[in-house]
């Protein structure tokens, strides 16, 4: 089909009473959740992930996405008013953003804000109906050699990419893989590290871990850090109108900012705070007055908050197409599909072509969603900002434990959320990051089957993975990737040596 009948057949998909519904729902919902600090889209996802088991796949997916990049538009609002950052994405903002509230400007850096988180959203929506059919095309000639090595180069991003020990990634990732084999094994039909329990036969469920070292995690994480707030400036409709000259200096940066964020988001193991803090960094750098940034630019907001929502929506093309997570939201996304029966991968535009081009035209109803419901709804988001934390809290455990339990009616689902969550405090304790955890619980039982697939096919012979172009390509940047990461932390232990020794 052409791209017009494509769009036509979005169009009729998303436009259904009950895919519209849920796409009101999940950026109402993520506004919510991004505006309020200390909860972050990850957990709420997790929460919320029981209840797309009972609706389509379409419609699951399109109210989980619009969780999350709902609450890339409600994260600045924090930032600015509070230099609070609603999500990990809007920390940047704090830099100039919460400068501009103290000089009475919140209201104009509210709005610049919000009208960059469309522009950004907005483009990259086209990029992904432009590119992402392309893209299948392409990778459907792949192979099991070619998706095993693809695969492989994505966790490898994911481990040495996140902020921290590089190392502790890879421990993340191993440990994933590992919980990813619990149960029964696809091909011989023997139980693999069920230890006897009747309740592990088939495998660990993803809602438990997501809940327990995401939603637990950081409820417990944030006790105590994030109080609730006794006054918040008060924004009029007058205050949100920007200048000429607001306008005019934040044109080029979100048009930057979307460039940079559609490119990271595309990438594996990158995710939208590194779009945001790399179009901040640029901007500084090619500013002709770079010593305004951190005392209320107008460019180091416009363009972080373009970044980390075009790479909120770039993240879809490869988790579609290709069937590889960039982060730990695009992770849960690929479960849900899972749980639907739908194997991301080149054939999803192909077979399921309303989930696709639905998705694209609910993206677009959501990000005007979310334009109407940012701007004049700003004084109740405000007003979100005072609710007490000690009432918050208990009721996001509670939903936690409501919806887990739904899910099989099984209460040791319950005490798997209660020991991923205590695995969780652990690792942010020890600077160990969740995310490649989950990424490799659940790329690890489909590198597993490729790599079975790849050996039958070909007399158990290893070669096959580097005499393959796409493959050995793949195991390349791995290797690449892996050596840089060494070298990184060679290069700055012996700094830190040097430097102590002065």
């Amino acid at each position: 089909m052409d791209l017009l009948s494509n769009l036509a057949l979005g169009i009729e998909t998303a436009f259904t009473l009950e895919n519209l519904l849920y796409c009101a729902l999940g950026v109402t919902i993520g506004m919510f959740i991004g505006v309020i600090p200390g909860i972050g889209h990850l957990a709420a996802i997790s929460m919320l992930l029981p209840l797309t088991f009972y609706v389509p796949a379409t419609t699951a997916i399109v109210m989980l996405a619009g969780i999350y990049y709902g609450a890339q538009y409600g994260g600045s609002t924090a930032s600015i008013l509070l230099n609070l950052p609603g999500t990990p994405a809007s920390a940047v903002v704090c830099l100039d953003g919460y400068p501009m509230a103290q000089q009475g400007r919140a209201g104009v850096a509210l709005m610049m804000t919000t009208v960059a988180s469309f522009v950004g959203s907005f483009i990259t929506v086209i990029v992904l109906a432009a590119f992402a059919p392309p893209l299948a095309s392409f990778a459907v000639a792949f192979n099991s050699t070619d998706y095993f090595s693809m695969m492989l180069l994505g966790l490898v991003a994911a481990a040495i990419l996140v902020q921290g020990s590089p190392v502790k990634g890879i421990a993340a990732v191993l440990l994933g893989l590992i919980l990813g084999l619990v149960g029964t094994d696809v091909s011989t039909g023997i139980q693999r590290y069920a230890f006897g329990l009747t309740f592990l036969y088939d495998g660990i469920n993803i809602v438990a871990i997501a809940m327990g070292i995401f939603g637990v995690a950081e409820v417990i994480a944030n006790v105590g850090k994030v109080k609730g707030v006794q006054s918040a400036q008060k924004i009029t409709f007058r205050s949100l109108i920007p200048t000429r000259q607001d306008v005019k200096q934040s044109i080029m940066p979100m048009f930057r900012g979307t460039g940079i964020g559609t490119g990271v988001g595309i990438l594996p193991g990158t995710g939208t705070s590194i779009a945001s803090f790399l179009a901040y960094a640029v901007e500084k750098r090619i500013s002709r007055h770079p010593a305004k940034f951190g005392k209320g630019a107008i460019e180091g907001i416009t363009a972080p908050e373009s970044a980390n929502n075009a790479a909120a929506q770039s993240a879809f093309i490869p988790t579609l197409t290709l069937g590889i997570p960039g982060d730990a939201v695009m992770a849960l996304m690929l479960g849900a599909l899972l749980i639907h029966g739908i194997t991301p991968g080149p054939n999803v535009i192909s077979d399921n072509p309303s989930l696709f081009w639905g998705l694209v035209i609910s993206f677009l109803i959501g990000n005007v969603l979310l334009l109407i419901l940012n701007i004049p709804l700003v004084g109740l988001w405000v007003r979100l900002l005072k609710v007490p934390y000690p009432l918050l809290y208990p009721s996001i455990v509670l939903f936690i434990a409501i919806g887990v339990y739904s899910i099989n009616y099984s209460h040791m689902d319950i005490m798997l959320v209660a020991v991923f969550g205590v695995l969780g405090c652990l690792m942010l304790l020890l600077g160990f990051e969740p995310a490649p955890l989950l990424l490799g619980y659940i790329l690890g039982p489909m590198i597993e089957e490729n790599f079975r697939r790849a050996l039958m096919l070909n007399q158990g012979d290893m070669m096959v993975f580097v005499e393959r172009p796409v493959s050995a390509a793949f195991i390349a940047l791995s290797v690449l990737l892996l050596a840089w990461s060494a070298y990184s932390m060679v290069k700055d232990r012996r700094t830190a040596r040097m430097a102590a020794g002065q």
